[in-house]
């Protein structure tokens, strides 16, 4: 399955912790900006070409490094078909260099919509008898919230395509405990537990040679407590774990996420990599290697914390 791959990059690199491509026209230099400004103009064409630039020189830092890159689509759907456009080619770009590429996109809907979903970002889709890849990611974020209706037609394309979901559970936003640490008094278990469970339970379909199914939840770092509860009572289900660095997260706060061989999760990172050339203050050609040297300071400090990674033998 998909996260196998996803896990053998991981201990390859050793090195469970992926960069979020989130771009903003703020977080990119402006020698980027003004030479895609003027070869394309000032408009959503010029704005999706200095995302892709960015994107791909971030790349170029960084794909001997980490082993997954993590695109929001809403960065680029703002942007319209030129951005949806710089999307593709960032994903294309990333698998080229042999990333693992999670694309962050929490769709949320059920039967037909859904395989839409599924076939846009996971499948194929079918044009008169030929099938084509439209965006060709190895995973994908998902709200499971509205249950099994929206879940069961990404099974079916995960199972047939080789690719995997993350569905949220326990998010790192403040106001994620509104809903989901509201307790279930018929479980005696809060929401976000019984999503986990959810998530189990459909990954008994998508197992993994290595003990995680293909259905992996989204946990947050800035909730250390219920990261440690989950892990603990979803043994089989691997997590993204968001709200490193900016978010608050630390090295101590994600610890809890991984197994005793220092798997069973990946870590993401957004502006903490893309904008560290602006937290460094250095020459904004170097925006790449400040990214690089930042996404190697956080793969050694969990790396500290956890001591090293080792495949899982099942």
């Amino acid at each position: 399955m998909s996260m196998d791959r996803l896990l053998e990059n991981i201990m390859r690199k050793q090195n469970p912790t992926v960069a979020g491509l989130d771009p903003k026209l703020s977080f990119i230099p402006e020698h980027i900006k003004e030479k895609c400004f003027e070869e394309h103009g000032k408009n959503l064409e010029g704005a999706a070409a200095a995302l892709l630039e960015f994107n791909k020189g971030l790349i170029d830092a960084l794909f001997d490094v980490v082993p997954a890159v993590k695109p929001q689509a809403a960065y680029y759907e703002q942007y319209g078909w030129q951005g949806m456009k710089a999307l593709a080619e960032t994903i294309a770009y990333a698998k080229s260099k042999g990333l693992f590429v999670i694309t962050d996109g929490k769709r949320n809907d059920i039967g037909a919509t859904m395989e839409a979903y599924a076939a846009a970002h996971l499948g194929k889709t079918d044009v008169e008898g030929e099938t084509f890849e439209a965006f060709g990611t190895d995973a994908l974020t998902v709200n499971g919230y509205l249950g099994s209706d929206g879940i069961e037609p990404l099974l079916k394309v995960c199972a047939a395509e080789d690719k995997g979901i993350f569905v949220l559970a326990k998010t790192s936003n403040p106001s994620s405990g509104e809903l989901q640490d509201q307790m279930l008094h018929a479980m005696y278990e809060p929401v976000y537990r019984a999503m986990g469970n959810m998530c189990q339970q459909w990954g008994l379909k998508l197992q993994g040679k290595y003990g995680y199914s293909g259905v992996g939840a989204v946990v947050g770092a800035t909730y250390p407590k219920q990261l440690k509860e989950m892990r603990k009572a979803l043994p089989n289900t691997f997590f993204l774990v968001p709200g490193y660095g900016t978010q608050g997260g630390a090295a101590d706060d994600v610890a809890p996420g991984f197994d005793k061989h220092g798997c069973g999760a990946i870590v993401n990172s957004s502006r903490g990599i893309m904008c560290a050339w602006q937290k460094e203050g250095c020459d904004p050609e170097d925006y790449a290697g400040a990214a690089r040297r930042e996404a190697i300071r956080m793969r050694d400090e969990i790396m500290a914390r956890l001591g090293g990674i080792s495949l899982p033998v099942v």
